[in-house]
């Protein structure tokens, strides 16, 4: 199903001049409020190498910045500009012929930004399109228990559920959810590692992992689904979404999440840090 939201979200209590039409650019004193759109997908591309020159035209077209990375697995990006143009780049990916409906299943979240979070775009190539470095954790042949955002705080709280943080170390230090494991890793691909020296499935029958957006636990469910692990549950649309929709007065969550652009770190309701407030501190 496209986890697609057209009109997007906004800090509480922004005026936002809309154009006329669903997905038009928002102003804010007559400046441009850019739409941001974090994406991804599991599926087989066994042509993405040449994938990667129409769809760098393609953002090109729509002037779009960012970053996306391209792999026989799937797709990974952040891309931002205006919300038409963004739009546009949702329904080519999902619907359009450069991809023949193989993103059908497309994982998107929509935040915004009050200046351009990106200096450039870059369309990549990778060998995945988030590095673990297993070929036997593959999600398109088997991935954990998807959690919504409303369940996840019943999860969490429960006795029995290891909760697992599988960001970076220096991401955990920005924010996390209250009571969760961090595996002090410097990169993703150091994941295996900890669970080959920490984990048990004896021991740890029911875990329970988040990353920023979803696409790390994805990987690193299979991982562990593949090394007999019974019950392994992850949060879909990661924290990004979980900060998205849940109020901050019912959250377990505990302060910032970190995101790999120029905005730094977002909080509840996706708002932006105080930029301001963080150089005061």
């Amino acid at each position: 199903m496209l986890a697609y939201q057209e009109d997007g979200c906004h800090p509480p209590g922004i005026e936002l001049l809309l154009a006329g039409f669903p997905g038009v650019s928002r102003l804010l004193n007559g400046r441009m409020i850019y739409k941001v759109c974090a994406f991804y997908q599991f599926a087989a591309l066994p042509d993405y190498r040449e994938l990667r020159e129409p769809l760098r035209a393609l953002c090109a077209d729509l002037s779009l910045k960012g970053s996306v990375l391209l792999a026989g697995e799937g797709i990974n990006g952040t891309v931002a500009g205006a919300g038409e143009a963004i739009d546009a780049f949702a329904r080519e990916l999902a619907h359009g012929d450069m991809f023949g409906g193989r993103l059908n299943n497309l994982e998107l979240k929509y935040s915004t930004a009050g200046a351009m979070p990106f200096g450039r775009l870059k369309v990549r190539l990778k060998k995945e399109i988030v590095t673990l470095g297993d070929a036997e954790a593959d999600p398109t042949r088997q991935v954990g228990t998807y959690v919504e955002a409303d369940d996840w705080n019943a999860l969490i709280a429960s006795p029995d559920t290891l909760v697992l943080d599988t960001r970076n170390a220096f991401e955990v230090a920005m924010g996390t959810f209250e009571g969760a494991v961090d595996p002090e890793i410097k990169s993703f691909g150091q994941f295996k590692d900890f669970a080959a020296e920490k984990l048990d499935p004896a021991k740890h029958r029911r875990i329970a992992m988040f990353c920023t957006g979803g696409i790390r636990c994805e990987k690193a469910s299979a991982h562990l689904l593949a090394r007999g692990f019974a019950e392994v549950y992850h949060l879909k649309g990661g924290i990004l979404k979980y900060l998205e929709q849940i109020p901050e007065a019912q959250s377990r969550w505990r302060g910032e999440c970190f995101v790999f652009d120029e905005r730094v770190a977002l909080g509840h309701g996706l708002r932006e840090r105080d930029k301001e407030h963080s150089r005061d501190e």
